[in-house]
């Protein structure tokens, strides 16, 4: 759907590729904020990792597989060969959403209690064929995050204490743009860019919590 864009999935990692150097937003442990990438990594690691090196770890990993410089850098617990893809176009805009989903430290924003860091189980990475400004890079982060959290609920996915999870402890987002397409001022849910986001998280959200209920009765 993003010419040059390639998503290889496999029992090690993730990894989204384009020809491009993307503009990107996100949480990742390697290169997280504001930055400039060519791929994301979102490499598995057990869930018992003290993961002191992330950089090197990550680094290692790109080396090995041959990922350009610059990028940026995920773990994740989860298991990334079952990871799923949702796609979805509108008003000149399309997006791909990628998403690694474990849910055995499910939690409720505002409800649970602090943790400690550990490999992130929900990762979502989503490449635009856009040119959005910075804040609707913002917008878009919180539109991915709304859609999680919709996702959860209507995948009847609760937290300890049996009330509806909004995630896990230590979930990670990427929002990454091509530059090409349309220009967009905002990123939010009842935007065009946002809309286009929502329905593509929401696509590969809903087939890996699937997935995930039906891999763990």
């Amino acid at each position: 759907m993003i010419p040059g864009l390639s998503v290889e999935i496999g029992r090690e990692a993730v990894v989204v590729r384009c020809p491009l150097l993307l503009r990107v937003l996100s949480s990742a442990v390697v290169g997280g904020g504001l930055a400039e990438a060519r791929a994301v990594i979102n490499l598995h690691v057990p869930k018992d990792d003290p993961c002191v090196d992330p950089p090197g770890i990550l680094g290692a990993f790109a080396r090995r597989a041959g990922v350009p410089e610059p990028y940026v850098g995920l773990l994740t617990s989860a298991w990334t060969e079952h990871a799923t893809v949702g796609e979805a176009s509108g008003f000149g805009f399309a997006a791909v959403a990628v998403t690694t989903v474990g849910l055995s430290n499910r939690i409720a924003a505002g409800r649970s209690g602090a943790r400690p860091w550990a490999p992130s189980t929900i990762n979502t990475i989503v490449v635009v064929e856009a040119d959005p400004e910075p804040a609707a890079l913002v917008n878009a982060v919180i539109t991915a995050t709304e859609v999680k959290a919709l996702a959860l609920t209507e995948g009847g996915i609760s937290d300890d204490a049996g009330g509806p999870a909004t995630g896990t402890s230590t979930d990670a987002v990427v929002i990454a743009a091509t530059g090409r397409g349309p220009r967009a001022r905002f990123g939010g849910p009842a935007s065009e860019l946002g809309w286009v986001i929502a329905r593509a998280v929401r696509g590969a959200l809903g087939d890996g919590i699937s997935g995930w209920k039906e891999r763990n009765p």
